[in-house]
Parts: C-alpha cells; sequence; structure tokens
C-alpha cells in the first residue's frame, strides 16, 4: 500500500524536511544537541490526514497510517500482535478495581525477534530499502538490536549493533545468530547510543538510533492502530506502558493522534507510564517539571534501565495530553507481576513487560481509575528474551 507520509516536522519549530531524504534531527533544533542529553529538536511524520480519513471509510486499513509503502517492508511479517482479554484475580481486590469491565493484553513479545522493536525495525529496514541504503547501524540494551538484526537479515542488510557489555546473554547470542557485527560496550545504553552515532558518522549507513530517527517512533505507533481495530474500533480508557526512553510512550500517543487528526476518532486514551524505581527520568520530570537524568539506574527490567531517555520532552507532553499519569516500581514488584501474569494468564512476559502489571496493582484503587471500563496492559517483550530474571 503506498504512503501517505507527505513530510517531517520538528516538535519544537515546526521546521518541515523532505522524508525522501535521510534526516534525524532538526538541524536547528538539534544543533546544540550532545549525546547524554534527551534528543533535541525530535521530527515527527506528518501525514495526509484527510486523505487517510476518505480511505479509512472504505476500509479501515492499519497500514494507511504507514510511513513507508508497504512494498518495501522486509518479508518477514511484524505486527498483528494478539489482543486479548484477561482476569487477573489480583487485580479484583475491591475498590475501584470493581468497576474494571474489561482488562486486555496487547501481546508483542509474539513478534519475530520476541519484542515490540520489530514494529520500529521493520519500518527503518523499509526506509533504508526505499532509500537503496545497505546498512543499518544501532544502539541498544538488547530488543532493538535482536529486532535490527533479525529484520535486516530478512532483508539482505549488513547490521551494526552496538550493546553494553552486560546485557542479557540471550540478546546478545540472538544478536549474532543473525549474523550482526556485534561491539559491546563497557558502559550503559547511553554510552552504546553515543558509539553509534560516531559510526553513523564515518559510515554509508543509516542509524536507527531510538528517537533520533524519526521512523521509530512511527513505527512503534503501529501497536495503537491495532489496539484501536482490535477492541473493536473504540479507544481503550487506559493503556499501561513500560517506560525507559519515551518512545513507546510517544508512539502510542502519536498513534490515537493521528487517528484523530484523520477525524477517526475524538477520544485520546489516558496513557500509564511505568518505569522502573532507579531508571525513572521521565517519572521525575512529569512531577516536577523539571528534567534531570537518572542518577544510577540499576534494575532487572534491562529494557527500561535508561539514564537519559531520548524522548523525555515529548513523552512528558504526551502525559499531559492525554491526562496520562506515571508511577515507579520495584524490581520485587516486577518480578511477582512476571510470575503472576505467567500463572493467571498464561503470558511469559520479560520484567521490562511485567512492570506494566506491576504498576497497574499499585494504582488499582486510585480515584482516576474510578470511571475506567477498558484497560490494556501493553506486554512488549517474551520472557525468554531473559529467563534468568526469572524468581521462582
Amino acid at each position: 500500500m503506498k504512503s501517505y507520509l507527505t513530510k517531517y516536522r520538528c516538535i519544537e519549530c515546526g521546521k518541515e524536511f523532505d522524508p525522501n531524504e535521510l534526516h534525524y534531527l532538526c538541524d536547528e533544533c538539534g544543533r546544540d544537541y550532545l549525546p547524554g542529553m534527551p534528543l533535541k529538536g525530535v521530527l515527527e511524520a506528518v501525514f495526509n490526514y484527510e486523505e487517510i480519513g476518505r480511505k479509512w471509510k472504505q476500509n479501515p486499513d492499519p497500514l494507511l497510517f504507514s510511513a513507508v509503502n508497504s512494498k518495501f517492508y522486509p518479508p518477514l511479517p511484524v505486527g498483528n500482535t494478539p489482543f486479548f482479554r484477561v482476569n487477573i484475580p489480583g487485580l479484583k481486590s475491591g475498590g475501584t478495581a470493581s468497576n474494571y469491565t474489561k482488562l486486555w493484553i496487547k501481546f508483542d513479545g509474539l513478534n519475530p525477534s520476541g519484542s515490540y522493536k520489530d514494529r520500529a525495525s521493520q519500518l527503518v529496514v523499509a526506509d533504508a530499502l526505499q532509500k537503496g541504503i545497505k546498512e543499518i547501524v544501532t544502539a541498544s540494551t538488547g530488543n532493538a538490536a535482536c529486532s535490527l538484526a533479525c529484520l535486516g537479515a530478512s532483508a539482505g542488510l549488513k547490521v551494526v549493533i552496538f550493546a553494553p557489555q552486560n546485557a542479557p546473554p540471550a540478546k546478545l547470542i540472538q544478536i549474532q545468530v543473525h549474523n550482526a557485527e556485534l561491539h559491546k560496550i563497557d558502559g550503559s545504553y547511553d554510552d552504546a547510543f553515543k558509539a553509534a552515532l560516531e559510526y553513523t558518522k564515518t559510515h554509508n549507513c543509516m542509524c536507527r538510533n531510538t528517537g533520533y530517527h524519526p521512523l521509530t517512533i512511527d513505527g512503534k505507533k503501529s501497536a495503537g492502530i491495532e489496539i484501536y481495530v482490535q477492541n473493536g474500533y473504540k479507544v481503550p480508557d487506559w493503556i499501561v506502558i513500560p517506560v525507559g526512553d519515551g518512545v513507546i510512550l510517544t508512539g502510542i500517543y502519536k498513534a490515537f493522534l493521528d487517528l484523530k487528526k484523520a477525524g477517526i476518532t475524538e477520544k485520546m486514551p489516558h496513557l500509564l507510564c511505568v518505569q522502573a524505581e532507579s531508571s525513572d527520568a521521565i517519572t521525575s520530570y512529569w512531577e516536577t517539571g523539571i528534567y534531570h537524568d537518572a542518577e544510577n539506574p540499576i534494575t532487572i527490567a534491562d529494557s527500561i534501565k535508561v539514564k537519559t531517555p531520548a524522548l523525555a520532552h515529548w513523552s512528558v507532553k504526551a502525559l499531559k495530553e492525554t491526562d496520562g499519569k506515571c508511577i515507579r516500581v520495584s524490581d520485587k514488584e516486577i518480578q511477582e507481576a512476571q510470575l503472576e501474569l505467567a500463572k493467571e494468564t498464561g503470558v511469559f512476559s520479560e520484567p521490562s513487560s511485567s512492570a506494566t502489571l506491576a504498576g497497574l496493582k499499585k494504582v488499582v484503587n486510585h480515584s482516576w481509575l474510578k470511571d475506567a471500563k477498558d484497560i490494556v496492559l501493553l506486554i512488549t517483550g517474551h520472557g525468554l528474551k531473559d529467563p534468568g530474571a526469572v524468581k521462582l
């Protein structure tokens, strides 16, 4: 299907860019960006919303919102993951929980590489194929790297990965089994992010770094469009999201914003941002209005372990515009939720995804949930990604 993408636009100054050319950050607002700070001058994909709205009435196809013509998609299918209703007894303990009529899981651990990151990688790989670029580089704690290695292999592209030395062994194996070139970094995700940017400067390649390439955001919005369709063309009241760098959060926000701009719905879901206690930069920013890095992010939930979230600014904007909330959860709460999800729903989720249930359990009796009818837990990664984290 053709794409109705018309331009990229800086979310800060509004400057516009041709999507047929390779762009990352705004050349004005991003001029002062340095690795180790939240991204400045992030670009959003803008569409012909009027035309999408007309086409949707004829055939409500989520591909209408794709930023790349689907003929360039890699052969390995991504998305259309299960969306199903669940019953978790631990949430039915009284209070506002008794008002819930439907609790859903969107299980993205069943994507080809086992994680939500395949959505972004699919679109970036498609963009590279469309532009005739043969090599893609990225930084990752594991899942984005596994995803790019997997989707890149299916499309015959060279993939170069910069990942922290202490990433879960299962993820490092998955990167290498797809024949990606792996560089282990003695440092954090933020150090890997810097290394990938340095590599990009000296090689003829595309950079998939999360948030840095605008289509990583737009790729991640596809789950939001699917949730709307799978929920009977209704916007859920709340979507619970595990948050590290903020790109999944902004992707889900953009999905419903795009649906609204196309005249398909007027409602926006509330977004519940769940972060690990030590990796809480976005939560602190939302609470205080002042940004600062997470001081010492140490958590079993490696996929949301981030010192400097790339999309901190856009994430807080998304939370404010959806009247969303933030919550911190401990590693103990995450591990307990991981087992509860597996025992009660059959879903084996990695620690970062299990944080969604841990977060919902902590706020289950809050007054702002009293009218909630549809709540979606976004499960972004399969538990087999990091089986060593399980505490039986």
